[in-house]
């Protein structure tokens, strides 16, 4: 036994027990977050608090004087600050769901308490010494695998943070971080500030080409904002995107492409220009501090890519492709207009729309005819079937009132295994956008699956930013979006299927993680979820064979523009990361930088600079948007093992392994082991050349 120094006297946490985000969760499903009595007004006290008492756990397991192990510091330190992690819950809902101006104030001033926070953790030198006596003796002696998994990136996190720096290095290092918290929640607000505030609104001689379903969303949204007899056309992906493909309005078209375009970007008060550039200051000066020369290099270590040259080398191995197709794209729409003697030059708000009547000509495939036959219900459906043959899971929707929910747009649905029925947890589904909401989709989790203190269910949530439909139709939705409900999806299914053990390895290797969510978009055009659940919303009638088969032909349709808009903005990414950012002007430098890249002029990078949330809201895609190009090569090639398998895509061999290897491990191991488990080699770039109908490269 180790001799014991006099315990220092503890100072006293006192707990508001009237705030109700600070209460333990309560009711059925093991305890469930109190949605339903969330106040703003709560979150600083609840969030302040969270953090006094995680400090607390920290500064105990630092100062234990007991020679440090697994059990007293690592799994002590798994176990901190659990309070923290249930108000962070209410946090990201205000945040991302139930965003509002009070809000906003609140998260401003909070954005550096939490830096100071989490510099507090990762520069404690007395717990850092307590981890690297673990993790060092580990190197001698190994844990069992999954233990040893947890040191080993638990070290890592705390070596990448700045913990070996000297004290004044550690100093400037908690500096640039609360700075940086700033900036990034000012890049997020002033996003959201110009979504919520560049509206276009038409009236009754403006709607030529959109949809009945669309005008009567865009009436509704307009009356919602006081501006009854008009129609909205709000700055969202979801709204700009039908618009652009739809609208025979040529000057709206313009309109409404330059709003969604220049978030960010208006040479106003929330312009993000200069927020960049002062993010690629900090970043960049904070990892010099720890001897590294760029950002991308200290990302990049830990993820399946290793270093940006590997990441470079794979973007610009698909690049040439990609811009060719482009070329041809952009022929195929100029000949259109030419034939229509429309007397116009494609331009980015263009493309959209001649590619609509392009898919037509050459594919007798119209958008909007596919679109009756995606309903919102009916794809929900679909992920449940798909759920229930891959992963054997049961949904049983919760009745209202049952579970406490934040919007009465969210529904709640019990997760189950289907020959069990054990209980596996609770998926909330939040569809529709609204004001507050932040764009596009994503998958989060109020508690994931751990069993180091007893085996808890799953919290997972699916949020998207549907339009919602006029009172009484239904809720029609693009192939894209259908392709983007599966994508995320499989984010939540990733979450179910977890078999981990520590915290720890719950999180991701950001390369792999959109790996499995990508893959799981594969089975939306399975023929037995076309058969049995993309329905007519009229008529009832399933799928014709025929459109059916026009969709599967024109699958590598429009893969120009897919592929270069996305990897244009990875590109940008990285290169912005790799660049000297003294004096750096943003919008220069994207534009030259595309220049350089031979970009074609009739379309923008998906997520231009002063709005590329990925990358400048935090850091967790920050020079890893590339990313999705990987897991791409990844999915491209699992798919082929499932299209070679004797079932197809439900063989229940390949579904087994997929979900043993690809799903269940999270981080518990190597993403490249897990998916040499998975497929038995390495995956192949030739697979996703193909998929996009792309040359294939040849060996040399």
């Amino acid at each position: 036994m180790s001799c014991k120094e006099e315990p220092k006297q503890k100072e006293t946490i006192t707990m508001n027990f009237e705030n109700t985000l600070l209460k333990d969760w309560s009711g059925p499903y093991e305890g469930v977050p109190a949605f339903d009595k969330m106040n703003v007004n709560d979150i600083k006290e609840a969030m302040e608090t969270g953090m006094a008492l995680s400090l607390q756990d920290i500064e105990a397991i630092a100062n234990n004087n007991d020679t440090p192990t697994f059990e007293n510091t690592i799994v002590a330190l798994e176990a901190s600050g659990q309070k923290l992690n249930d108000v962070y819950t209410y946090y990201g809902i205000m945040g991302s769901n139930r965003s509002s101006p009070e809000f906003r104030e609140i998260q401003t001033e909070l954005a550096p308490k939490l830096s100071d926070y989490n510099s507090k953790i990762s520069q404690n030198e007395k717990l850092f010494n307590r981890v690297k006596r673990v993790y060092e003796d580990s190197q001698k002696s190994p844990l069992p695998e999954d233990q040893q998994r947890v040191v080993d990136l638990t070290y890592k996190s705390f070596e990448m943070n700045g913990a070996n720096l000297n004290p004044d290095k550690k100093k400037r290092y908690a500096e640039i971080n609360k700075e940086l918290s700033t900036l990034y929640t000012k890049f997020s607000n002033n996003v959201l500030h110009d979504e919520e505030n560049y509206v276009t609104y038409l009236n009754k001689n403006q709607l030529g080409g959109l949809s009945d379903s669309f005008i009567n969303s865009a009436a509704k949204i307009a009356t919602d904002k006081g501006e009854d007899g008009k129609y909205a056309i709000t700055n969202s992906r979801s709204s700009m995107d039908p618009f652009l493909t739809y609208s025979t309005e040529r000057d709206l078209r313009k309109i409404v492409w330059s709003n969604y375009y220049s978030r960010g970007d208006n040479a106003d008060d929330y312009d993000n220009n200069d927020l960049v550039a002062e993010i690629l200051k900090l970043r960049k000066e904070r990892v010099a501090l720890m001897g590294y020369d760029n950002y991308a290099e200290w990302r990049l270590q830990d993820r399946m890519a290793k270093t940006p040259e590997n990441a470079m080398n794979l973007m610009m191995k698909v690049w040439p492709a990609a811009i060719a197709r482009v070329k041809e794209e952009v022929a195929d729409m100029q000949a259109v207009a030419d034939a229509n003697k429309d007397n116009v030059t494609i331009e980015p708000w263009d493309y959209r729309f001649y590619a609509e009547k392009v898919r037509k000509k050459k594919y007798d495939l119209d958008s909007d005819e596919v679109k009756q036959y995606l309903q919102l219900e009916s794809l929900t459906e679909a992920l449940f079937y798909t759920a229930g043959r891959l992963f054997n899971y049961k949904f049983t929707p919760v009745p209202k009132g049952k579970v406490p929910v934040f919007h009465e747009d969210v529904k709640v649905w019990e997760v189950t295994d289907r020959d069990t029925k054990k209980h596996i947890g609770l998926w909330y589904l939040d569809p529709f956008a609204r004001e507050g909401k932040r764009s596009g989709a994503w998958a989060t989790t109020y508690r994931s699956y751990t069993s180091y203190q007893g085996e808890t269910n799953v919290l997972a949530s699916n949020n998207s930013n549907f339009v919602k439909a006029a009172p009484g139709e239904p809720v029609l939705i693009s192939w894209d979006d259908a392709t983007t409900f599966f994508h995320e999806f499989g984010h939540a299914l990733h979450f179910f299927s977890s078999t981990v053990k520590y915290p720890t390895l719950n999180s991701g290797v950001r390369d792999y993680t959109e790996f499995q969510s990508q893959l799981l978009e594969r089975w939306l055009s399975t023929d037995d979820v076309i058969n049995q659940f993309l329905i007519h919303h009229e008529t009832g009638q399933p799928m014709p064979a025929s459109l059916i088969e026009k969709i599967k032909k024109a699958s590598t349709f429009n893969q120009g523009f897919g592929t270069t808009e996305y990897l244009a903005s990875a590109l940008i990414d990285m290169k912005l990361h790799l660049a000297n950012p003294t004096n750096i002007d943003i919008d220069a430098f994207e534009r030259e930088t595309l220049a350089e890249l031979n970009m074609p002029k009739e379309l923008p990078m998906r997520h231009r600079t002063p709005h590329f949330g990925h990358v400048f809201s935090g850091e967790g895609y920050a020079t890893a948007y590339y990313g999705y190009m990987w897991a791409d090569v990844l999915t491209s090639d699992a798919s082929e093992a499932f299209k070679d398998a004797p079932g197809g895509f439900y063989d229940a061999d390949v579904a087994e392994k997929l979900v043993k290897y690809l799903f269940a491990p999270r981080n518990a191991m190597d993403p490249a082991d897990a998916y040499r488990l998975f497929r038995g080699r390495d995956a192949k770039i030739e697979a996703l050349m193909r998929d996009r109908g792309f040359p294939v490269p040849t060996e040399e």
